[in-house]
């Protein structure tokens, strides 16, 4: 294909100039983000001239992550994020994100855990191996339902599922950039207006992405307003409510402070006065819990929906809580949350997960075989996704 003419003809000849293919005794560089600079036009066409390898491209092999709840937590968000932030509200492009960055953890030349990958050179302006990480993008929050979508394919990433299409992918970019690193590595797939590239010689090959898992993941601040997991301080309230907007606990008079389910108890059952303001919930709940290890605050707005004492809960008036706060300080764990139909709330994570109230189930019909089996209810299928596992913060 004949190159479309471009200003810069000394970036193309940096850009396609022959790259040493590193041997096996050495380390590849994991070179910065650097793009040339071309129009979106002469990028797509410059792209076109890259063959694809004619090398198998084979499957990379299943990941089960081996990790506690928090590192589990952290894992799934910091990989829900870069599927996001990089291919947005796209399943198909989530997974390819998603098995490019597993690749990457496996890969000696890359950091040991999916949030180190993620976020690996986040502290620079430039140089950030997923841009999203430092380019200011992540002040554009998802909305709980993307945000769900995303944490669900990362979740069935780190269980095993593989997005076999890409192979042994450790880069990719789109197809309107040129990086300087893209005519030195085996272009392998195109997925969408997404190309994905491979290390050429031994280091591309699947005996190189043999490295274990470190057992942990870091926590990165920037991770804060999306993921408990990554958020520190009482109740992770810390760049997730407004400080203007929420009282000080210790303002509230003991007279204001309801009374637990039972007596001497750990659980409140509370009619919430909506002139405290959506912020102020938290406050109260914190003021009520004191210095309780372990303390389970609930409320709602619609005094009619609070649980008569005693009572258990139903099924709408689980529906209908407007704000819960749960403590477990033996577990290093607190946290608020809002229902988000009722109160806007300015990140995903402290939407409360609905659950619609099922209406009552009709009469089961007579059954020609008494006794018989009733197909596979309740049985999951080979083609049912697998199920997936709520980060226990929600």
């Amino acid at each position: 294909m004949q190159l479309a003419p471009v200003p810069d003809v000394p970036v193309l000849a940096e850009i396609t100039r022959p790259k040493r293919v590193v041997p096996k005794a050495e380390l590849p560089e994991v070179e910065p983000v650097r793009l040339a600079a071309l129009s979106m036009q002469d990028a797509r066409t410059f792209n076109a001239t890259i063959p694809f390898s004619t090398a198998p491209n084979p499957a990379a092999r299943p990941l089960i992550l081996d990790a506690g709840a928090e590192d589990f937590g952290r894992a799934v968000d910091c990989l829900a994020a870069a599927t996001w932030y990089e291919a947005g509200d796209d399943p198909v492009g989530q997974r390819a994100v998603a098995q490019v960055v597993l690749n990457r953890m496996r890969h000696p030349a890359f950091p040991k855990s999916v949030c180190g990958v993620v976020f690996q050179g986040q502290e620079r302006r430039t140089g950030c191996q997923f841009t999203f990480t430092c380019d200011g993008a992540m002040r554009r929050i998802p909305s709980p339902a993307a945000w769900g979508r995303a944490q669900t394919i990362a979740q069935q990433a780190l269980t095993g599922a593989v997005f076999a299409k890409v192979g042994y992918s450790t880069h990719y970019h789109t197809d309107w950039v040129v990086p300087y690193w893209s005519s030195s590595l085996d272009k392998v797939a195109e997925v969408n207006t997404h190309l994905f590239f491979r290390w050429t010689g031994w280091w591309g090959t699947p005996a190189a992405f043999r490295r274990g898992y470190a057992g942990s993941e870091p926590v990165f601040a920037k991770m804060a307003a999306l993921s408990p997991f990554h958020a520190g301080g009482e109740v992770a309230l810390a760049g997730v409510v407004d400080p203007a907007a929420m009282l000080d606990p210790d303002t509230i008079p003991e007279s204001a402070v309801p009374k637990p389910v039972a007596a001497g108890g750990d659980s409140f059952h509370v009619a919430l006065d909506k002139a405290m303001g959506a912020d102020g919930f938290a406050a109260l709940a914190i003021r009520t819990c004191g210095e309780r290890a372990y303390c389970k605050f609930l409320g709602w707005t619609d005094r009619a929906k609070v649980p008569a004492v005693g009572a258990a809960l139903t099924p709408a008036q689980i529906e209908a809580m407007s704000f819960s706060y749960l403590r477990d300080k033996e577990q290093g764990f607190g946290k608020a949350l809002w229902n988000c139909g009722e109160f806007k709330r300015p990140s995903p994570i402290q939407c409360m997960r609905r659950t619609p109230v099922a209406a009552a189930a009709p009469a089961p019909a007579p059954s020609a075989t008494p006794g018989g089996p009733d197909g596979l209810s309740g049985v999951r299928r080979k083609s049912d996704p697998a199920p997936v596992v709520p980060p226990a913060t929600n």
